[in-house]
């Protein structure tokens, strides 16, 4: 048979996002810094969007709180794709009055959501204290070349000081070894040892090592303790130390060992990564996307609509519909932009909502949380608060992500509530969370001496009623970053 190229037809089904249900999930997952990143960028590609000044609204007695007030039907936020796209019409005056109400909606969202709870003046000043207290870090390359300036090395050396930074990654330790530099660089050995020996006099204490044992022995040089114990340790039987052999490490250094353990105390103390305050991730902020206080015998909830710049329809743009020496491309083309910024104030206005009706529901759920803290967090699913709200739980699990809460307890990320449960011998529901803080407080009194092992652990949780496997306490153990009882044991 002929091999050559045909052409056939062929009716499938699939399911299409249109553009604007694409724009509208985009807005409801971005977290609230990513969200005024995306709004900005709107305002520089649309013309005729404006931004406005936050609404000053003052708190009115006689008003509801917004949980007691007949909101808004809104429709379900994945049903949001065209609606309020509406066909090419010439009558220009009923497009120009939907404008002025949806200007005024928009006005009024915000009024609501600010209304219930107003910062004081003490807190507002906190606040705006550590938004002006932050700065740019500094990475470790750049504190190790600084030191570098302030030093006393040579022009030669400066050289070569900056070939060593070069090859120090981001945890402060020298990845390549001198002989392999000095036969990539053709620069004496020699020389570079001797400048590599320089920068690990810089801080922070133990950069520049080759590995952990030299960079433990670096901080103890210079802390001045080289006849100590602890560097004979480091020194003699980092094998020995790093299992926690603690038997050996006596018998090879000739102490008992309660001196050993209290020598592995003082080396726990020591830097294993010199470059970790260097670190990016170190400088990571969490702007809270709802916030919960406590008002009465009941829980106010809040959105974050500061960040978010308030949107509304150029006037401008409005008069120059409304002129009749315009020719059919600028109409049309004035018509599509006022579209799409109207579908964008309605997004993020049902964004809002969708996230405050999620959040209100949670705080519903967890009222234990709010009051006792962790220990009471009751297991929850986001198809429960999905049914609830009205919205699919995939909308749910994209208004969670990445947003925090400010709760009574503290700040905690939305999807923190969320946890599975497991079942009580009394009949009652209780979280993982709360399992694995029970763990955690029944590992934290244990006797050092006599360290609880997993299936101890399990027969204290049964004797609570709360029925768990061996291999489930193992897993928390490991998230709680406890070691084994093996290792635990203080001889």
């Amino acid at each position: 048979m002929a091999q050559g190229l045909q052409l056939s037809q062929r009716l499938t089904q699939s399911l299409v996002l249109s553009p604007q249900l694409q724009h509208s999930l985009a807005l409801l997952q971005a977290p609230t810094l990513e969200l005024k990143a995306l709004v900005e960028q709107e305002l520089e590609q649309n013309p005729v969007l404006e931004e406005i000044a936050a609404p000053e609204t003052e708190l009115q007695d006689n008003k509801p709180a917004p949980e007691e007030e007949d909101a808004p039907a809104e429709p379900p936020f994945e049903a949001a794709s065209e609606q309020g796209v509406e066909a090419p019409v010439d009558d220009f005056q009923a497009e120009f009055d939907q404008l002025v109400q949806l200007d005024q909606e928009w006005h009024d969202h915000f009024s609501q959501m600010n209304v219930s709870v107003r910062q004081s003046p003490e807190e507002e000043e906190k606040r705006q204290f550590m938004f002006d207290s932050l700065t740019a870090g500094t990475s470790l390359a750049e504190a190790l070349m600084g030191q570098v300036r302030d030093s006393n090395l040579t022009d030669d050396q400066r050289g070569i000081a900056e070939l060593i930074i070069g090859n120090i990654d981001d945890y402060g330790y020298f990845k390549t070894t001198v002989e392999e530099l000095a036969t990539s660089t053709s620069l004496p050995a020699e020389k570079i040892s001797e400048v590599l020996k320089i920068i690990q006099t810089f801080d922070p204490p133990g950069v520049g090592a080759g590995d952990l044992r030299e960079c433990l022995l670096l901080q103890l040089e210079r802390a001045g303790r080289e006849e100590t114990l602890e560097y004979r340790i480091v020194r003699d039987f980092m094998n020995e130390l790093g299992k926690r052999r603690i038997p050996e490490i006596a018998r090879g250094t000739g102490v008992p060992n309660e001196e050993v353990q209290a020598a592995l105390a003082r080396i726990s103390r020591l830097e294993p990564r010199p470059g970790r305050a260097f670190l990016p991730d170190n400088d990571q902020y969490v702007l809270p996307e709802v916030f919960v206080q406590r008002s009465g015998d009941d829980y106010v909830v809040t959105t974050n609509d500061e960040q978010i710049p308030h949107l509304r329809i150029s006037n401008t743009y409005k008069d120059l519909m409304a002129q009749g020496g315009n020719s059919a491309e600028v109409k049309n083309y004035i018509r599509d932009k006022i579209r799409a910024g109207k579908f964008l104030i309605k997004s993020l206005q049902q964004r809002q909502q969708t996230i405050l009706n999620i959040a209100r529901e949670i705080v519903k759920r967890q009222r234990e949380f709010m009051e006792k803290g962790v220990a009471s967090l009751r297991p929850m699913t986001m198809a429960q608060i999905s049914e609830v709200v009205g919205v699919h739980e995939t909308t749910v699990s994209r208004a969670v992500s990445g947003k925090y809460m400010q709760t009574p307890q503290g700040i905690f990320e939305m999807r923190f509530f969320f946890t599975a449960g497991l079942h009580t011998a009394a009949g009652a529901d209780i979280s993982n969370a709360s399992v694995k803080d029970m763990i955690a407080e029944i590992f934290k009194s244990e006797n050092p001496a006599r360290p609880l092992a997993d299936q101890e652990v399990v027969k204290m949780l049964g004797e609570k009623g709360i029925t768990i496997a061996r291999r489930t306490v193992a897993k928390y153990r490991d998230e709680l970053h406890i070691l084994p009882s093996n290792l635990r044991k203080v001889y």
